[in-house]
């Protein structure tokens, strides 16, 4: 395991090279509860938490957003009654690029501040 939630994110620019599937595989083990997704052609990863009330949910959706917003790498977040949705991919690349598995990595981490 290479601790992914305790990586940062890089810069990316056009030219970044997406993952491999050899490297999707690898990084897939450490975000078991997270799942690959192809929208309109794009590589994605997404995973719904599940919440006993919407206010939990939004809670959890401020932390994930300002996390979001000190590592400059933004996902879809689809905030729901006991549920949000989070969607990270690279829009540069317009698919998956080791940021995204990091963070995946560090909204899993979140959840455990959340219930502390």
């Amino acid at each position: 395991m290479s601790d992914l939630k305790n990586q940062t994110c890089e810069a990316c620019q056009a030219d970044a090279p997406a993952v491999s599937d050899q490297e999707l595989k690898e990084l897939m083990r450490e975000i078991p509860e997270w799942a690959p997704v192809s929208r309109d052609g794009v590589m994605q990863l997404e995973r719904a938490y599940k919440f006993k009330n919407f206010k939990k949910a939004w809670a959890f959706h401020e932390l994930v957003a300002q996390m979001a917003e000190d590592e400059f790498h933004h996902p879809t977040l689809t905030l729901e009654w006991g549920k949000l949705t989070v969607t990270w991919w690279t829009h540069a690349i317009k698919g998956l690029h080791r940021n995204d598995f990091i963070m995946a990595a560090k909204t899993d981490a979140l959840l455990e501040k959340l219930d502390s």
